[in-house]
């Protein structure tokens, strides 16, 4: 009954900035540390970036200084800023997001997006 939708993917040039954003929607009591992962062609996923439900932030080291990860919980929504872009960053990013399906459930499940693809040109 859950379910994320990842926008803002696409392609750009080396140097430029794009903003990825999930939404989360269905029927659940809470949503505790959202995440976004990529997979590049040939690679397994990884994690990029995560953000607790306090806003505690942290990074992959190859992005830190150029990604920025946020969230509205009001909105169940998370977002992803990426500036500076490199073409090693192409990859198709999937939003994760721990969920308590229920005020009295006493354990969160993880639930994925669709994911979108990012593309940067050299």
């Amino acid at each position: 009954q859950v379910q994320l939708v990842e926008s803002g993917g696409g392609l750009v040039q080396a140097g430029g900035s794009l903003r990825l954003s999930c939404a989360a929607s269905g029927t659940f009591s809470s949503i505790n540390t959202m995440g976004w992962y990529r997979q590049a062609p040939g690679k397994q996923r990884e994690l990029v970036a995560s953000v607790t439900s306090r806003s505690s932030t942290t990074y992959t080291d190859s992005v830190k200084g150029r990604f920025t990860i946020s969230r509205d919980n009001a909105k169940n929504m998370v977002y992803l800023q990426m500036n500076s872009l490199k073409p090693e960053d192409t990859a198709v990013y999937y939003c994760n997001a721990g969920i308590q399906p229920s005020y009295y459930s006493r354990t969160y499940s993880t639930h994925w997006g669709q994911g979108t693809q990012v593309t940067v040109s050299s």
